[in-house]
């Protein structure tokens, strides 16, 4: 028995031709189809890509103890299981982010592992002179940014894009060992992750007229962006995906001509999706989780069965996938794994998503109830770990100042972690709490008001979040009871429903407001350097001044800052603070 699990980055499910995508080419995904299981209700659980890939090895949910950081010394991982009952595992990938210090622990899970460099900023080829960079459309132009327009100088043609050398040294572990037994390969591609970097064919496929400035890199934010350049980012994604469908299409030709359909699972997933302008939202993590981000696309071949061309309706999540292929090569799951293999007949009747800090939400199948603090300052949040490292750094000495010890969760073995105050980019409060009725409302365009949906949703809400021994300052973070029922007293909807009105209030275009000499369009530096502009804003957003956030945003305009940070600058503030500059 061998197994074969492909993975992509940010595969957006709509637009795949198996779940009504009717504008791109894919049709690998259609071929596989027809020959796999497509699971229709598949939803992500911790986000976004390391908590995603922790839950993947532990089989159990993450976001409530910790934000991104690598395996804990406690979690049990399916591929070290695997090593560890005589299954060869192999990873093949060009994420960077398993390379980072958030990411250090994955792969050395795995018997062997290769990476493949260039994705996304990766800190790879050295030059000290800048690059040239075309004009474009994004505005967070930070180191990242820079070191992808050097790397991009060495990935000029097909061959040497990291997607391709990804596949191409997953194929060859494939077919150097189709003949042998017991073994699991994962090849995991970045991509469709943005920035979305393809070659020319690729582009081929997606025609249109466009003289506008470069964008194939959306910054996390409201769009501000006019239709034809959503457009195009939305082609350059398509191209990218078509890519990611040619690529698949190899791994099954593979298949047909090594025979390996007879005795090989095939897994395809992804770790959640990305919003291109829908909800007028660019990316992920700063905007509640809208099906757009979490409904995910999932396809099985499970040789034993052979079922091909079969839908499923069954509710599954990411923390399924570790159960699956330890229940595939015959291996117990382990008592902290609290996913369910695929090929269970065992069903949930609940899903339990988001990310640290943010919305706490679940789903099943009909509602979706995103649960926001309580609170506007988001507190208590606290980070559980033994492992203190963030996405491209380790904690600093001033975040371990407060540490203190926690008593052991059930899934830590025995031990303590550490506890120290956790932080968050954006204040899901600012949304506040949203119900929706996915079977009068599919697009998620109108949250609800219903009190008894509410009622059961949260019900089902702290049943999921006690089962996965969730920290009592989560429960008061989000106003529900540590034990004992939820009543009508801890219903949010209703007394939230404003604040999430005025935080779903399109963003008025920059040509909407009054300019001058200064305006919303000039970058924060030139108008924190001059005299009377700096009191404008001081008076306007009182604390940016002084925020850690504005070393990340000061090259960048007041209205793509309004459209990163919700509810830091609501249009009648902006409208204030454009008709004050324009007049100096």
């Amino acid at each position: 028995m061998k197994a074969i699990m492909v993975m992509f980055d940010s595969l957006n499910r709509r637009m795949l031709p198996p779940y009504g995508g009717d504008w791109t080419h894919a049709p690998n995904f259609a071929r596989l189809a027809e020959r796999a299981t497509t699971f229709d209700r598949c939803y992500a659980g911790s986000m976004p890509c390391m908590p995603a890939r922790r839950e993947m090895h532990t089989g159990r949910h993450n976001f409530l103890h910790r934000s991104w950081g690598p395996l804990e010394p406690f979690d049990d991982s399916m591929p070290e299981l695997l090593k560890q009952s005589g299954v060869y595992t192999h990873l093949v990938s060009d994420h960077p982010h398993y390379w980072e210090d958030g990411g250090a622990t994955y792969h050395g899970r795995y018997n062997t592992w290769e990476f493949f460099r260039g994705q996304e900023g990766d800190a790879w080829k050295g030059q000290v002179a800048d690059p040239e960079i075309p004009d474009d459309l994004k505005t967070m132009r930070h180191a990242v940014y820079r070191q992808d327009w050097v790397n991009r100088q060495h990935m000029d043609t097909e061959e040497r894009h990291p997607q391709t050398r990804t596949f191409d040294a997953g194929l060859e572990f494939v077919r150097a060992n189709a003949a042998q037994d017991r073994w699991f390969v994962q090849i995991e591609t970045f991509d469709p992750h943005e920035p979305f970097f393809s070659h020319q064919r690729f582009k081929d496929l997606y025609p249109h007229d466009y003289a506008g400035p470069h964008f194939d890199w959306p910054d996390y934010k409201r769009v501000t962006e006019t239709p034809d350049q959503v457009q195009h980012a939305r082609y350059e994604y398509a191209a990218l995906l078509s890519m990611c469908d040619h690529s698949l299409g190899r791994v099954l030709d593979a298949m047909d001509e090594l025979g390996l359909w007879a005795d090989t699972l095939l897994i395809v997933c992804t770790d959640h999706g990305l919003l291109l302008g829908e909800k007028g939202w660019w990316g992920k993590s700063v905007q509640p989780w809208y099906n757009e981000l979490v409904h995910l696309p999932l396809f099985q071949w499970d040789p034993r069965t052979g079922a091909a061309g079969e839908r499923r309706e069954n509710l599954v999540q990411t923390i399924d996938l570790a159960p699956t292929l330890l229940e595939f090569f015959g291996l117990e799951r382990p008592g902290d794994m609290q996913g369910i293999p695929l090929s269970s007949a065992q069903t949930r009747h609940a899903g339990l998503f988001g990310i640290h800090g943010g919305h706490v939400n679940v789903t099943d199948g009909r509602h979706v109830y995103m649960r926001a603090p309580v609170s506007p300052d988001n507190t208590p949040l606290e980070e559980h770990t033994l492992m203190p490292t963030h996405m491209r750094g380790r904690f600093s000495p001033a975040e371990l100042s407060g540490i203190s010890l926690a008593e052991p969760f059930t899934f830590t073995k025995g031990v303590r972690t550490i506890r120290v105050p956790g932080r968050t980019f954006v204040n899901a409060h600012h949304f506040g709490t949203l119900l929706f009725d996915l079977e009068q409302d599919p697009g998620q365009r109108a949250p609800v008001t219903d009190d008894d949906a509410e009622l059961r949703m949260a019900g089902l809400l702290v049943e999921l979040m006690r089962a996965n021994d969730a920290p009592p300052s989560q429960f008061v973070r989000l106003g529900l009871p540590v034990t004992g029922p939820v009543t009508t007293e801890h219903l949010l909807v209703r007394a939230q429903r404003d604040q999430a009105a005025r935080a779903a209030q399109e963003l008025p275009r920059p040509e909407d407001y009054p300019e001058g000499r200064l305006s919303l369009r000039t970058p924060l530096t030139a108008l924190i350097g001059d005299p009377v502009a700096v009191e404008v804003l001081r008076r306007h957003v009182p604390g940016l001044l002084d925020s850690e956030l504005l070393q990340f945003v000061r090259g960048t305009p007041l209205i793509d800052l309004a459209a990163m940070a919700g509810g830091v600058l609501p249009p009648d503030r902006l409208r204030a603070i454009a008709t004050e500059l324009a007049e100096l």
